[in-house]
């Protein structure tokens, strides 16, 4: 489970990721453009900007450089490999 702090920690849903953003399955919605930090238990904390809504979650953006990118394969590879 992965968790977005904005004003308050909140568990998020990884659906998607890549070294530009996210799509996180949560109920919590941060005003469009705020600054989050989303917390993966296997890439460890990124910055993020809110972009976006959908019914079931928010789009996410990182800032688009190798840490961004380090930070995406990091959680893939350990959405792959866990069990």
């Amino acid at each position: 489970m992965c968790i977005i702090v904005t004003d308050h920690p909140s568990p998020a849903g990884l659906r998607d990721i890549s070294g530009n953003g996210a799509f996180l399955e949560t109920n919590a919605r941060p005003p469009i453009d705020s600054l989050i930090a989303f917390h993966h238990p296997g890439a460890g904390t990124i910055e993020a900007r809110v972009s976006g809504f959908a019914q079931d979650g928010i789009q996410i953006a990182f800032a688009g450089d190798s840490r961004a990118v380090a930070f995406a394969l990091a959680a893939i590879t350990s959405d792959m490999t866990r069990d």
